[in-house]
């Protein structure tokens, strides 16, 4: 994971190139260096950083318009992130970008919505999240397009009886194992049980229980939960000795959970890319550990990259850095050229329309490519 002095957390960052240039472009970055997002926001603010720098050293956006990058450190904590967003507005912020969830992106944006200072979040997959305003934007694969591809993939392995775990304490954890269940069942499946559990339970032995003495025996599990959730989660299920198929979000793409050991091989999870030998996102890892030293190991750094190049899109398409004339140019982007995926917001409520990949863990810890498919419209769950 991402070492912390990679991060400042009050700090101005200016890498400007060259002599006389235009008037730099202000880009606000909210990014927890300690706390629950730390793990994502960490490497997401790497990727996007190391990006700009390019762009930067070849003349700043399209070549002509240079980013000062104003940083400040919200340490996983909403109110904190509202009182450093207005910072970042006072010191002249024209883009922001907001940590990698929902829950503080549509904090930030409530602030952003009186200037109509675009927002978008570093990793932020809650569909609702965009509907705080029109200045506010997705930049990964939303939760229910990453819950319809996991379902379809779970019926083309013969899955029927699913189990949910979430917990109501997040749009993100909450919502996604729900977009499974619909669309599963819209492919004939079936739910045959439910567990709430609160963020940072340390013991989620009673819901393993439910489970293994449940009735109706269910042939895949899946959960949204994150980090440490989910690491007391699975060892308490592989110690009560249920063998059953788990499957999760994008949140399990992390060495912390490939590292976990035995209780997590054949875990299947959602992804947002995969760095395919020859692809732009090997590339990029080649380009960023040449750099910097340090080998990304997970999709919040390519990610990162592809919102600089979102970012760059809608100012050349806007013509000006004017915070309204980008958000409507943001909006209407149609497959724009990423490095995880292409990405397209025309036509969506601005979760941009993105590849999903499934991976499974390997008994070596590893990542291993499943598929890499677009939801089905037809079975799409709404927000």
């Amino acid at each position: 994971m991402i070492r912390n002095t990679l991060l400042l957390s009050t700090a101005v960052i200016t890498g400007l190139a060259g002599t006389a240039m235009a008037e730099s472009y202000k880009i606000g970055v909210m990014s927890a260096q300690s706390g629950y997002l730390a793990p994502y926001d960490g490497p997401a603010y790497a990727g996007f950083q190391f990006c700009i720098d390019e762009m930067n050293a070849k003349g700043g956006l399209n070549g002509t318009t240079p980013v000062e990058l104003i940083v400040r450190d919200t340490r996983s904590d909403i109110a904190e992130g509202v009182k450093v967003v207005q910072e970042m507005i006072d010191d002249g912020a024209q883009f922001i970008v907001a940590s990698a969830d929902a829950d503080p992106t549509i904090a930030a944006a409530q602030i952003t919505a009186a200037d109509s200072i675009p927002t978008m979040t570093f990793a932020g997959t809650a569909p609702v999240l965009t509907q705080v305003g029109e200045h506010v934007f997705g930049s990964y694969p939303a939760d229910n397009q990453q819950a319809a591809v996991l379902a379809g993939h779970a019926r083309e392995q013969g899955f029927e009886r699913v189990w949910l775990v979430k917990s109501p304490d997040s749009a993100y954890t909450l919502g996604g194992p729900e977009y499974f269940g619909e669309a599963f069942t819209s492919l004939g499946g079936a739910v045959v049980g439910e567990s709430n559990y609160s963020l940072n339970q340390p013991d989620f032995s009673a819901i393993v229980t439910t489970i293994k003495n449940a009735d109706t025996t269910p042939d895949v599990i899946v959960t949204w939960a994150w980090e440490p959730d989910f690491p007391a989660f699975i060892r308490a299920l592989r110690g009560a000795g249920v063998d059953t198929q788990v499957m999760g979000g994008d949140v399990l793409d992390s060495p912390t959970v490939r590292g976990l050991g035995d209780v997590v091989t054949g875990v299947a999870h959602t992804s947002g890319g995969f760095p395919d030998e020859g692809s732009a996102y090997a590339d990029f890892i080649a380009r960023f550990s040449a750099a910097k030293g340090i080998t990304p190991d997970n999709n919040y750094y390519v990610n990162g990259c592809d919102i600089a190049h979102m970012i760059e899109d809608a100012v050349a398409a806007a013509g000006t850095t004017d915070p309204a004339a980008v958000t409507a140019a943001m909006a209407g982007i149609e497959n724009g050229e990423g490095i995880m995926s292409n990405f397209t917001f025309a036509g969506t409520d601005r979760m941009p329309l993105r590849d999903v990949v499934v991976a499974r863990i390997t008994d070596a810890g590893e990542k291993e490519f499943v598929l890499r498919t677009s939801a089905d419209p037809a079975i799409l769950p709404q927000p």
